[in-house]
C-alpha cells in the first residue's frame, strides 16, 4: 500500500490534522505526519487543534511527533507539506523530488496553510486542509 506523509514545520497542528483526517476518509493509502523541524519531537498533538478535530468527529490517534527522515523519504509515494517554508526543508533535506508538492497542489483556490499555532485559526486550518486532502484522494483516485 502506498504511503502518503503530510509534513509541516513541528508535526503538532497541521500534518496530525492531516494525517487523520485522511485516514478518516480514506483506506487506500497509509497516511503519516512527520515534522521539519526538531522542536516539537516526542509532543502529542497541540490541544487546540485537538479539541477542533475532535469537535468535527475526526479520529484521532496516538501521535508523538518525529522529524522526516531519509527511510520516510525513501517510503513514500507522494509528501505533501504546508507552507514555503517546509519546502526549502524538504528540498535542503532531499532535493528538489517529483513526488513532494504542496498540499494544496489539486485545490487551485488555496495557496498556503497557515500555522494556527502562531495565528489561533484552527477552525480555518482544518477547513482548508479537509479540502485539500479530499482533492488529494480525488486527483489520485
Amino acid at each position: 500500500m502506498d504511503k502518503i506523509i503530510f509534513v509541516c514545520h513541528g508535526s503538532i497542528c497541521r500534518s496530525p490534522a492531516a494525517e487523520f483526517i485522511a485516514s478518516s476518509i480514506s483506506e487506500d493509502y497509509i497516511f503519516i505526519s512527520r515534522a521539519t523541524s526538531f522542536e516539537e519531537i516526542g509532543n502529542d498533538v497541540y490541544p487546540p487543534m485537538k479539541r477542533e478535530l475532535l469537535s468535527r468527529s475526526i479520529p484521532l490517534k496516538e501521535h508523538h511527533a518525529r522529524r522526516i527522515d531519509q527511510k520516510d523519504f525513501n517510503e513514500a509515494k507522494y509528501i505533501f507539506y504546508m507552507d514555503d517554508e517546509n519546502l526549502f526543508t524538504l528540498n535542503r533535506l532531499f532535493g528538489p523530488q517529483d513526488k513532494i508538492l504542496p498540499i494544496y497542489h489539486f485545490t487551485p483556490s488555496i495557496r498556503e496553510i497557515e500555522d494556527p499555532w502562531y495565528t489561533g485559526n484552527y477552525k480555518k486550518v482544518v477547513d482548508q486542509i479537509t479540502t485539500c486532502v479530499k482533492d488529494i484522494l480525488k486527483s489520485l483516485s
